[in-house]
C-alpha cells in the first residue's frame, strides 16, 4: 500500500526526475487539471517504452501504485524507483495472477490509486497492442473511476540524443470515465466490451501514428 511517511522523499525524487527529463528531452504535459484530488482511481496507460514510468510518474500530482512485471524487482535502479515512485505489485506476465489481482484490488478500496497498462506489455511495434481485459475487470470490480493518460515520444530519447537532438515527449491526461455496472455476474462480453472501450478512450488521446489495432475502431468520443 501507499504511505506518507517518506512524502517529502518521493516528492525530492520526483522533482528530481523532472528535471533530468526537462534536460534530455522537450518535455509537455497536458491535461493535468482532469486528475481528481484523490481516489479511488485507476489511472489507465498506453505502454510504449521503458520511459513511460518515469514520464508519468513525474507528472502525476499523486502517488500511486504501479503494476510492473515480476524481472523488474530484481533490477537494483528499476526496482528501487518502482518501490520509491509509489508502491509496485509485481506481477507474472502471461498468466493470471490472482494474488496481485487482490492486491491491486485492496489497493482501490483503501481509496488508492492504481496505474496499469491495459496492453500488458510493452509495445512491439511503437503503437497500441490488443487490451487485456484484467484492468476492465479491476474497474467493474471496484466501481472506480479511470483517469486514461498517455505518453509518446519517450521512446525516440536516446536516439535523438546520439544524434546531439532532444526529442519531444508528451503527457496528456483525460477526464474520468466510468465503466457501465454489470446487474449481474461480469462475463466475458462485457469485460470485452468494455476493454475496447478504455483502449479507444487512449486511442482518441493518441497521434494516428500511436493507435495501432485501434487505429480503424478510432473515434473522436468513443462510447459504449
Amino acid at each position: 500500500m501507499v504511505t506518507t511517511d517518506r512524502a517529502w522523499w518521493y516528492r525530492l525524487l520526483q522533482s528530481v526526475v523532472r528535471g533530468v527529463l526537462r534536460l534530455l528531452c522537450r518535455f509537455e504535459v497536458r491535461g493535468i487539471e482532469h486528475v481528481p484530488t484523490q481516489g479511488p482511481f485507476l489511472l489507465v496507460s498506453n505502454h510504449l517504452h521503458s520511459l513511460d514510468i518515469p514520464v508519468i510518474g513525474a507528472t502525476l500530482p499523486h502517488r500511486s501504485v504501479a503494476f510492473a512485471a515480476r524481472k523488474w524487482e530484481h533490477i537494483p535502479v528499476a526496482g528501487w524507483l518502482l518501490r520509491t515512485l509509489g508502491d509496485a505489485i509485481f506481477v507474472y506476465r502471461g498468466e493470471v495472477d490472482r494474488h496481485a489481482l487482490r492486491q491491486a484490488l485492496a489497493v482501490l478500496e483503501n481509496g488508492g490509486i492504481l496505474t496499469v497498462a491495459p496492453e500488458g506489455t510493452r509495445s512491439d511495434t511503437g503503437a497500441l497492442q490488443e487490451g487485456k481485459e484484467g484492468i476492465a475487470y479491476l474497474a467493474l470490480r471496484a466501481k472506480v473511476a479511470l483517469v486514461p493518460v498517455v505518453s509518446y515520444g519517450q521512446e525516440k530519447v536516446f536516439s535523438s540524443l546520439r544524434r546531439g537532438r532532444r526529442a519531444s515527449v508528451h503527457v496528456a491526461y483525460g477526464p474520468p470515465f466510468t465503466l457501465p455496472v454489470a446487474s449481474g455476474r461480469t462475463n466475458r462480453a462485457l469485460l470485452e466490451e468494455s476493454t475496447e472501450h478504455i483502449m479507444l478512450r487512449l486511442a482518441a488521446m493518441l497521434p494516428a501514428e500511436y493507435r495501432g489495432v485501434y487505429a480503424e475502431l478510432h473515434r473522436e468520443e468513443p462510447a459504449i
